[in-house]
């Protein structure tokens, strides 16, 4: 384990039983912060547990977990392209690029209270450096897609895409993937349009 600090918090690279041992507090997270405008997720811990299993499973997996003391306050997850579920490497087989040399961000999400500290950047950073570690050349993540007209979507909503730019992130022209979840005030799961970004290290 990897650890330094941003402030008051305490960043660290975790993997093995350090990751297991975190994973609820990701879970947690995942609930709140995806209740959220794009993601509108109405999130149960048995759902999480399910998903989360992937982190478990996965030798490869890197969860970058935010600490404010011993409180969990934000997270990046990420896993070798080929150990995430096949709905995410199916749409980049596509690119000619071996998903083998991809390293997959699912994840990254941080309390409104912990946000514009840099925690973000640290994040990239740290996942970023995994892939190197790996052996991999480029790193991807999807964003939900909604349409412009949608009833809940905030009046002055802001996207991330300025900051995945300046990351060195670009939008995959026609590579997406489908996800499902259940959107709050919902009986059921719909499948979910999700834009693959991508960056060569």
């Amino acid at each position: 384990m990897t650890e330094d600090r941003i402030g008051g918090v305490s960043v660290r690279a975790l993997t093995g039983d350090d990751l297991e041992a975190a994973l609820d507090g990701v879970a947690a997270l995942r609930i709140s912060v995806f209740r959220d405008w794009p993601y509108l997720y109405d999130g149960s811990l048995e759902y999480e547990r399910a998903y989360l299993q992937t982190y478990r499973d996965s030798p490869g997996a890197l969860l970058v977990g935010a600490f404010d003391g011993e409180r969990l306050v934000g997270a990046s997850t990420s896993t070798p392209m080929e150990e995430h579920a096949e709905a995410f490497a199916g749409p980049l087989r596509q690119i000619g690029l071996p998903v083998t040399r991809i390293l997959y961000g699912a994840e990254s999400v941080l309390l409104p209270a912990w946000r514009g500290q840099g925690l973000g950047h640290r994040f990239f950073d740290l996942r970023e450096a995994h892939a190197r570690k790996l052996g991999r050349s480029h790193v991807a993540f999807c964003s939900v897609m909604r349409p412009d007209d949608h009833p809940m979507r905030p009046a002055h909503f802001r996207t991330n895409d300025a900051f995945w730019l300046g990351r060195g992130y670009t939008p995959l022209p026609g590579v997406f993937a489908e996800f499902s979840w259940k959107d709050l005030g919902d009986r059921e799961e719909t499948k979910k349009p999700l834009q693959f970004w991508m960056r060569a290290l």
